[in-house]
């Protein structure tokens, strides 16, 4: 990876000039969290089903619905969390009390198993989350300014993937030789180490009024951010939450589905290692790809590279119909490495494009994240139903016509939002939106 940049302009000509000793943090942060933000995740039922088990009153079903409700509660939290973190002038606070608290949530588990008591750790871990993925972006806005956001994020994407990737490793082999216990032990000291990384950023390179996207005019004439109630007014906003929606629906099922169809054709204990040697392998396909988008998102323009992930998640769907070969199926699955990885780079990137000087760019992050949620809740059971009814490779095809309309969608009506950079240096603007995007 490239060092860090050094300067970059604002908005409106402004130099924002972050320091090493602030970047660098950012980006041991987003290594270290990448682990921490989703909290337990696939392990958690891991561990309730093999080491709780039935006699604790753990099978797939409870594990199941504490999973739907800790779910169901972080989807509703994340609007909210990002309008907290535009309101917020203690941005680095914020992330270390969500990183204890996800944390914590977690630690408890080996101590409890009443159901109730479960679903509430798990869905504190949840709503804590959810303030991670805008805090991080606001946090690199108000250092990096909007000039250099998208490098950035790319960045910060990169080392994201790669910390999931380093993680997901270390967990499997630490796991063959201490047991499923040692995801606790490697969350915790990972916990600790997003604090230190968090601490490396001072406080006063944070611009709080850059981070949720108000341009020095407004911050003048004492603009406060915008109310949740105007969020949608933007049709290109409104419009890519609905895109992000698609992309969920059809994405968000066919690891799943890859996983059971492993599992009817190499049984239990091979799928599961297919599984993981996949999930490794396609975060380090990530760690290019965000890289790449991020540095040439502004060169090329957000909507080609946005549709290259619509396509590359629809080839997906229809090349998992050739073979029922476990390793074709695996190889198939790396492609998620770079559709995946277009959208992490590119997500806050088009939001920060489309809410430009509305001073509400992490509550509209919430809220197309909601949206994007609300796909994803929808695709495993849309998934699930075909299966059953069809087969799989009508599932997969199933999938992949959802993501062909997609690509459809985004190349016939979202506008490039590039040019909210263009048109806000010549002076023009529309409340910070692309003229084509403007209700």
């Amino acid at each position: 990876m490239t060092g860090p940049t050094a300067a970059s302009e604002t908005w409106d000509g402004r130099t924002k000039s972050p320091s090493a000793k602030a970047l660098r943090g950012l980006d041991a942060l987003n290594f270290f969290l990448a682990d921490v933000r989703d909290g337990l995740g696939p392990y958690l039922a891991i561990y309730l089903i093999a080491v709780r088990g039935p006699d604790q009153g753990w099978n797939e079903a409870t594990t199941g619905l504490v999973m739907t409700i800790a779910g169901i509660l972080g989807l509703i939290a994340q609007t909210p969390a990002g309008a907290f973190i535009d309101s917020t002038n203690h941005k680095r606070l914020v992330v270390i009390g969500a990183a204890i608290a996800v944390t914590a949530s977690c630690l408890v588990l080996p101590f409890v198993s009443n159901f109730y008591v479960v679903t509430a750790t798990q869905s504190v871990a949840h709503v804590a989350g959810t303030i991670f993925p805008p805090a991080l972006a606001a946090i690199t806005l108000g250092l990096v300014g909007p000039k250099m956001f998208s490098r950035r994020i790319g960045r910060n994407e990169g080392f994201n993937h790669a910390g999931n990737a380093t993680s997901a490793a270390l967990a499997g082999g630490l796991a063959y030789f201490f047991g499923p216990v040692v995801v606790f032990w490697l969350m915790g000291v990972l916990a600790a180490l997003s604090i230190g990384a968090m601490l490396l950023v001072p406080a006063n390179e944070i611009d709080d009024d850059l981070a949720r996207g108000m341009t020095s005019e407004e911050e003048k004439a004492g603009d406060q951010p915008s109310g949740l109630k105007t969020l949608f007014k933007s049709k290109g906003l409104l419009l890519f939450a609905i895109l992000c929606a698609i992309f969920h629906l059809a994405n968000a099922a066919m690891l799943t589905s890859v996983g059971q169809l492993l599992t009817h054709i190499s049984g239990k204990d091979y799928a599961t290692s297919l599984i993981a040697v996949c999930i490794v392998a396609a975060q380090l396909v990530m760690v290019p790809t965000a890289i790449f988008v991020g540095a040439k998102a502004d060169a090329i323009g957000r909507k080609p590279i946005f549709l290259v992930a619509f396509g590359i998640l629809a080839l997906r769907g229809v090349l998992y119909t050739f073979s029922n070969n476990p390793f074709w199926l695996v190889g198939v699955q790396l492609l998620d490495g770079i559709g995946a990885g277009v959208y992490g780079a590119l997500f806050p990137v088009v939001v920060a494009d489309l809410t430009r000087g509305g001073g509400r760019f992490n509550a509209a992050q919430g809220a197309v994240a909601t949206a994007q949620g609300v796909g994803a809740s929808l695709s495993a059971t849309f998934a699930g139903l075909i299966i059953v009814s069809a087969g799989y490779s009508a599932a997969f095809l199933s999938l992949a016509a959802i993501a062909g309309v997609g690509f459809a969608l985004y190349l016939t009506l979202m506008p490039e939002t590039r040019d909210t950079v263009a048109d806000a240096a010549a002076g023009g603007g529309d409340g910070g939106l692309p003229r084509a995007a403007v209700a």
